[in-house]
């Protein structure tokens, strides 16, 4: 078993699949990656069969990263040869007196040179009849926005990073990391591993990585969730004739057409219970879910139907929820990225992006809103906003 890698890649969910895979493109055999549980498993934050792609975003820099994030899911499809992205549209609405305006997402695109709509109650309800608004309700639409196939994703990052010649171990679990010469040595599973550039992706495990370099972030992990519903219109619900929508206020609600399973999907965003990574359950918040059934009631009443199920996941939310994308300060040598729960339809481009902090040493993007040191992540309490 070789032992020294160029690359080792810590975490093979959605950002450390995408690195392991966009590294493997360039250096082949010289890339590691390692997964404490089994490939795809659902402890994390990157499974299930969907995630909202968008160009829509509260801040320009987003909505530029989002183009590059579409550009590098069509190169990954075109390498493997499957679909990954679903172009349902997106419909972002709600109250205009809200807590989440949609004035700044509309001012983003316009400064993205994004093409939308703006669409009051009427207009809503007149091209997806299934909604049942109010004339104080308005909302943007943007015809590019779809779903990113989550786990289908990871599985084509991991698959394609092992066909270009990556190493990838699942449960291996990290015991230590240490500084050897200007190189990291990674001891996991039992076996030292040695390499010249060390990428964590570790999602909510990101501060166990990160206190063995002395470094503790102000991260909150969550418990959040969606479910599946078997709505008695499921014809009025599928990618074709409904598309992926936000509802901007708060609390903030978001939704899917019928994909992956025979009815639409819908969760709170940010509305779930502070965990640990270690200690969390699979259980259902039933309060949680009982908000999502109000809203449905009020507004999408032939979404509701039996539930088909309810499924968890984690968030691992920044204090200003804007991702971590950077070098670890005084360590060029390893690079981190965290998502704070908004992340998966940037991932293979996060994954690209880690790639080339890790082989060149730096990266056309602009990260400068990424900074793993930036002052609200140097703060023991910091003020949160959660918004996106």
């Amino acid at each position: 078993m070789k032992q020294d890698y160029e690359y080792i890649v810590l975490g093979l969910g959605g950002f450390g699949s995408a690195a392991a895979y966009w590294l493997a493109r360039r250096a082949g055999t010289e890339v590691l990656g390692l997964e404490q549980f089994e490939l795809g498993h659902v402890r994390g934050e990157s499974q299930d069969h969907s995630r909202i792609i968008r160009l829509s975003y509260h801040a320009t820099h987003y909505v530029e990263l989002a183009k590059h994030a579409f550009a590098a899911w069509a190169e990954l499809e075109r390498d493997s040869g499957e679909q990954l992205v679903l172009r349902t549209g997106g419909l972002d609405l709600g109250p205009r007196v809200s807590a989440i305006p949609l004035s700044s997402y509309a001012d983003s695109m316009d400064a993205a040179g994004v093409r939308y709509e703006r669409l009051d109650a009427g207009e809503i309800m007149r091209r997806w009849p299934q909604w049942r608004l109010t004339d104080n309700i308005h909302g943007l639409f943007q015809e590019q926005s779809g779903i990113a196939m989550a786990a289908r994703g990871n599985a084509a990052h991991v698959r394609m990073a092992r066909e270009h010649g990556a190493t990838l171990l699942d449960r291996t679990p990290v015991e230590s990391i240490r500084h050897l010469n200007g190189e990291v040595e990674v001891v996991a599973g039992g076996a030292a591993y040695r390499g010249r550039r060390l990428v964590i992706a570790a999602g909510a495990w990101s501060n166990r990585a990160l206190e063995q370099l002395e470094i503790r972030l102000p991260l909150r992990v969550t418990k959040e969730q969606v479910t599946y519903f078997a709505s008695p219109r499921l014809a009025d619900f599928q990618p074709d004739r409904f598309p992926i929508w936000i509802w901007m206020d708060e609390p903030c609600f978001y939704g899917f057409p019928a994909f992956g399973e025979p009815g639409p999907k819908v969760g709170q965003d940010a509305g779930g219970q502070e965990v640990t990574a270690d200690t969390r359950t699979f259980d259902v918040d039933q309060p949680a879910r009982d908000r999502v059934l109000r809203f449905l009631e009020r507004y999408l009443p032939s979404a509701l139907g039996p539930v088909i199920y309810t499924k968890t996941c984690l968030y691992t939310l920044t204090p200003d929820r804007d991702f971590v994308i950077d070098t670890v300060p005084g360590r060029p040598e390893i690079a981190v990225a965290i998502g704070g729960g908004h992340g998966f339809k940037f991932a293979s481009l996060v994954g690209r992006i880690l790639s080339e902090l890790a082989i060149d040493g730096r990266t056309a993007r602009d990260l400068s809103p990424f900074r793993l040191a930036r002052p609200i992540m140097q703060l023991e309490n910091p003020p949160t906003n959660y918004m996106v």
